[in-house]
């Protein structure tokens, strides 16, 4: 299996999603320029953290026009895993791979720090490594988390047990006061229809390793690599 990391001009996180990639799970990965179609045969996308083109106009805004957006449109619909962290997230929505939008915090300000999520679903290549209710400790750093949706969106998403992540307590609890953004329904990260794209706006990436203060993020990248090995 090979994996691919988009490189935007404003990414800061790209190097620490390649570092669990190559390092801990020792898997082959490629970096994917932002103004390329190429996806070097990958198996599995990986939109990371930051500030693609230095979220001019809005989060994400501008990077969905990019070439290599372009053929990761074509790659999800297509069945290919992709998973968008953060600015990934983000640009996800902005791309219609994900309903929704990522507005300002609640607060209007930058937050960064450990937070905990409830899993909502072991249903996909993203947490099946994961037991529904299991809850991760896992960091955030943003400005624009707080999720919203239509209440269309967010009924569907609600049936088809799309909502991936939520906000919680440590005990697993979903309160007003676990949420750190205003997300709305404490959401933290969401599937597609097809459950192969998955956003969330915790840092697994930050999370992979004990070393960071926490390694439940590496149970999504080890759900990934176990959804790709017996595809």
């Amino acid at each position: 299996m090979k994996f691919g990391v988009i490189v935007f001009p404003g990414s800061n996180c790209d190097h620490d999603t390649y570092n669990v990639i190559a390092e801990i799970a020792h898997q082959p990965v490629t970096f994917l320029w932002h103004d390329s179609e190429d996806l070097a045969g990958v198996d599995a996308v990986l939109v990371p953290g930051g500030f693609a083109y230095g979220d001019y106009l809005r989060t994400g805004a501008i990077a969905h026009f990019s070439p290599v957006m372009q053929s990761v449109k074509q790659f999800a619909n297509g069945g290919g895993l992709v998973l968008g962290i953060c600015n990934g997230f983000q640009i996800l929505t902005e791309s219609g791979l994900l309903p929704g939008a990522l507005m300002r915090n609640a607060g209007l300000k930058y937050i960064c720090k450990q937070v905990h999520v409830r899993v909502e679903t072991a249903n996909s290549p993203f947490t099946n490594q994961i037991a529904k209710g299991d809850v991760l400790k896992i960091p955030i750093g943003h400005m624009e988390g707080n999720y919203f949706c239509t209440a269309e969106d967010l009924q569907r998403l609600e049936a088809e047990g799309r909502i991936a992540f939520r906000y919680s307590t440590p005990s697993g609890d979903i309160t007003p006061e676990a949420n750190p953004n205003g997300s709305l329904s404490n959401i933290a990260g969401i599937l597609s229809e097809k459950r192969n794209v998955l956003g969330m706006m915790p840092h697994p990436d930050r999370s992979s390793e004990k070393l960071l203060g926490s390694a439940d993020g590496w149970k999504i990248f080890a759900s990934m690599i176990e959804a790709l090995a017996t595809h």
